[in-house]
């Protein structure tokens, strides 16, 4: 920044330095870190036009499809798979549903904890690891979905176990949805179908 006649950098307290006072590594971390952050910028915009250009080809290929056969392509989800004529190009779109838990998540837990304090007598651990670490809140905020939905794949008798399982399932709510596209390829149609990575923290691997 010129102000007066004179070079100037801002620093992170909004404070205006002069450039000779700049520590040389300083100014050179300052130009390496914006010529990569401009890459990152450019690349962002890039996936974006991309992913949009996408999902217009392949919607527009799905029209076609309904004009053809009236009928939609894709399950109730949305899932759809798309190959190349030769078998070894394929994309998938796939649409995961977020899954958030109602009031009745409390009600389970506490049935939950009338089994364990019973139990506790004959000692099941791994049920009380199982339900520690579906309980348990991340950084979030959140539970562990996953473990929560671990909970209803164990077959316990118990009634209260059974009323708290049916507890989990009314309070399992779909707030929204998200759509993923993968790219795979192979060299043969005998080849296991390999990942084209477009994640960056898995593009050096």
């Amino acid at each position: 920044m010129l102000v007066n006649g004179r070079d100037f950098m801002t620093d992170a307290s909004a404070r205006l330095v002069p450039l000779d006072m700049v520590k040389p590594q300083h100014k050179l971390e300052d130009e390496v870190v914006r010529k990569v952050i401009a890459f990152a910028f450019d690349l962002s915009a890039q996936i974006s036009r991309f992913l949009e250009h996408t999902m217009i080809d392949l919607d527009g290929f799905d029209a076609l499809l309904a004009q053809e056969y009236e009928v939609t392509k894709g399950g109730k989800k949305g899932n759809r798979t798309y190959q190349s004529y030769d078998g070894l190009l394929k994309v998938q779109v796939q649409v995961a549903e977020r899954i958030d838990f109602g009031p009745e998540l409390q009600i389970a837990k506490g049935l939950i904890d009338e089994c364990l304090n019973e139990w506790s007598a004959e000692s099941r651990p791994e049920i009380q690891a199982i339900v520690t670490r579906a309980f348990n809140t991340d950084k979030e905020g959140q539970i562990n979905r996953a473990e929560i939905f671990g909970l209803l794949r164990h077959n316990i008798e118990d009634a209260r176990w059974q009323r708290a399982m049916g507890a989990i399932r009314d309070a399992m709510r779909v707030t929204g949805s998200k759509q993923y596209v993968r790219f795979y390829h192979r060299r043969t149609v005998e080849d296991r179908w390999q990942a084209i990575t477009i994640d960056l923290a898995r593009a050096g691997a």
